[in-house]
């Protein structure tokens, strides 16, 4: 006798994977410490930015301060970078502000001064300089963003760099910016609002005297923002008159 084995056909359709559970997530310390890593490989670089300018007879240091601020502000609202850290010194007539940040951030504050420039209304910082660009910076100098009011006798500027070539001013420059900012470094705590309006008196070996700030605003050497945001946005490779044609030049 024999017997026959029928195999019944499943009817069920198999489980479409779209409906299936999503996996549950599974980390571990490993996992967070790579994360991390990666996270602090797509930091910005950092970018340091020595700038110059005149200001109005009327300009009050909380014009001036509350204009960057309100800056920063809206920067860091409206656009990926770091933070703003730096010192702005504000003298009789003239600023200097030294500026640490992502470059896309330090081009937002020149982009900024440039169109209020190309307002009807007369801005209250004028003739803005670019002294020193340094990119890729290491680590920063300044902790935060520091204002302080320079209160010092103005000395003529001929007293001072009627025998000194512009390189040998721009060394005295930025040497005595270092040391100032290692001042900082050493002595201003994280948080704190820094030595305010004192500096001349708590070191007055350290600041740059007016005319000096003077000299390098009246010089031709620098470029002002607008010139230095035009460099930057130019196209690195120039399409050359002999590429437009048709039919393109053979090249050996």
């Amino acid at each position: 006798m024999s017997f026959s084995v029928h195999t019944r056909k499943s009817s069920k359709k198999p489980f479409p994977l779209e409906h299936l559970p999503p996996p549950i997530p599974r980390s571990n310390y490993f996992h967070f410490q790579e994360e991390k890593q990666r996270l602090q490989l797509n930091k910005f670089l950092l970018d340091r930015i020595f700038l110059v300018a005149e200001t109005t007879a009327s300009t009050e240091k909380k014009d001036i301060a509350e204009y960057y601020e309100q800056v920063f502000q809206s920067i860091m609202k409206h656009h990926l970078g770091e933070a703003v850290t730096g010192l702005l010194l504000i003298y009789r007539t003239f600023i200097l502000h030294i500026l640490e940040s992502s470059s896309g951030t330090l081009h937002r504050i020149l982009l900024d001064y440039v169109n209020h420039n190309k307002n009807k209304e007369e801005f209250f910082i004028q003739g803005m300089k670019i002294i020193v660009v340094s990119h890729n910076i290491p680590t920063r100098v300044f902790m935060q963003w520091y204002v302080s009011v320079i209160k010092v006798p103005v000395i003529y500027l001929e007293d001072v760099t009627q025998s000194e070539s512009l390189e040998e001013v721009i060394t005295e420059f930025l040497t005595q910016i270092h040391k100032l900012a290692l001042y900082f470094f050493k002595t201003v705590k994280v948080g704190s609002k820094g030595p305010g309006d004192n500096l001349h008196q708590l070191v007055p070996e350290l600041l740059l005297p007016e005319e000096i700030i003077r000299y390098l605003h009246k010089s031709e050497e620098f470029i002002d923002p607008e010139t230095f945001l035009n460099m930057y946005n130019t196209p690195m490779h120039v399409t050359l008159d002999s590429e437009v044609v048709w039919p393109a030049p053979s090249r050996f």
